[in-house]
């Protein structure tokens, strides 16, 4: 695929993001109606989209303080993947500004070619200054929108510029070493052996020095590991699986949590989730670990659609949330997120919690988790719960924030008495 090309897509899918969608959503799409892509050129798509996203709070203020009038969207997606590739990228900066120029000349009939051109080569010329005055903007320099900042100084005062720091970075890439296999300390040997470097997290977990491809990774194809955030591998810990017993994964997909309870414990797993074609990668992940449980495409909410009244020892309730805390990993969040997206989703988590009480055991124990750092969704949310069910007792609660080694999450272990 030609420079040129990688742009315009880029361009096409950044638009599609700001109009609302949801960017694997876009990519997805455009791989499958572009059948000609390499992998190398999908790669490059990859990183035009998520780079541009990345820093689009630094990328969207750059164009504005270089024009005068703002340019129509198609040519402001253009300059943004351009001016992407040229501050973030390694390719050549004459064929960005060139293919970048000729792709204008595409766009309503040429007549922002030249503004295209003036631009670019203006940004070379004032790099330094430009990004210095440019990032004297909070929304430039930390790359997330103003009411965002503002909702991480209210509720994380003490942190939310290391918050803000982190969700810029790309995220690591993170290995769960099967614990029926072997342990971290062994599974480093084996990468070492592989000359991949690496560091030990904890007994069960590893951090790669630079991203791979899982097929380079020694027994990954016989289940002796998995990738996994670190963050999300808390999970499983705190919820504790025993043998013998009967745990509901509800929310399952895509069975990172599901392999995990397995590889804790010899229990009874009930994996649910709303749609078909993530729940496939539950059992997809199963299949490779070599470990079972039963599955089922339902609305965990509703019952009667897979409810046997048969009651649970425990129980996973990895919510539907905002997924405000894993935006290294998901770019686009930052942008499509609006300021009441966290209230909505604690009404519609409330009744989700509610029902699957009722399936758990007296006894038992539920761990509420969620991928974001909104307050809504997760010390409000147990909060609240807490209030309804007189017989729900809190254990203990935690919040992780993004930082180097991890996205951001919410647990909480509630015990029913």
């Amino acid at each position: 695929m030609s420079m040129a090309r990688a742009q315009q897509l880029a361009a096409y899918s950044l638009g599609e993001v700001l109009s609302g969608r949801n960017l694997s959503e876009v990519l997805t799409q455009l791989i499958q109606q572009h059948s000609e892509l390499s992998p190398a050129d999908k790669g490059a798509l990859q990183d035009l989209s998520h780079g541009s996203l990345r820093y689009l709070g630094l990328l969207q203020q750059l164009v504005r303080k270089m024009t005068k009038s703002f340019p129509p969207n198609e040519i402001n997606h253009l300059l943004i993947i351009a001016l992407y590739q040229l501050n973030f990228s390694r390719n050549a900066t004459h064929a960005v500004v060139n293919e970048a120029v000729n792709n204008a000349r595409q766009i309503y009939g040429g007549s922002y070619q030249k503004l295209v051109n003036a631009l670019l080569r203006r940004f070379l010329r004032e790099r330094e200054t430009l990004i210095t005055t440019t990032n004297k903007q909070e929304e430039a320099r930390y790359n997330l929108p103003a009411w965002w900042l503002n909702y991480l100084k209210k509720h994380y005062p003490q942190h939310w510029h290391n918050i803000a720091t982190a969700m810029q970075q790309h995220p690591p890439m993170t290995l769960r070493v099967n614990r029926r296999v072997t342990d971290a300390e062994q599974y480093l040997n084996e990468l070492v052996k592989a000359d991949i470097p690496a560091k030990i997290l904890d007994t069960h977990s590893i951090m790669l020095q630079q991203p791979i491809s899982v097929q380079k990774l020694p027994g990954f194809a016989d289940g002796q590991v998995s990738v996994q955030d670190y963050g999300a591998q808390q999970a499983i810990p705190l919820l504790n699986p025993q043998n013998g017993e009967r745990i509901l994964d509800a929310c399952a997909a895509p069975g990172g949590k599901t392999g995990h309870i397995l590889e804790w414990a010899e229990c009874e797993v009930t994996a649910l989730d709303i749609d078909s074609q993530r729940l496939q990668r539950v059992k997809d992940n199963l299949q490779r670990l070599q470990q079972q449980a039963q599955l089922h495409c339902a609305d965990a909410k509703e019952l009667h659609s897979w409810y046997d009244n048969n009651t649970f020892d425990a129980i996973l309730a990895d919510v539907p949330c905002t997924a405000s805390g894993v935006v290294k990993r998901h770019p686009d969040i930052k942008w499509l997120r609006q300021p009441q997206d966290g209230q909505k989703t604690a009404l519609q988590q409330q009744a989700l919690l509610d029902n699957l009480w009722l399936t758990l055991k007296s006894g038992g124990r539920m761990l509420l988790a969620t991928c974001s750092i909104f307050v809504e969704e997760n010390q409000q949310q147990l909060a609240r719960f807490l209030t309804r069910h007189s017989d729900a007792r809190e254990r203990l609660s935690r919040v992780l924030l993004p930082n180097s080694r991890q996205d951001g999450f919410f647990y909480a272990l509630i015990d029913k008495i």
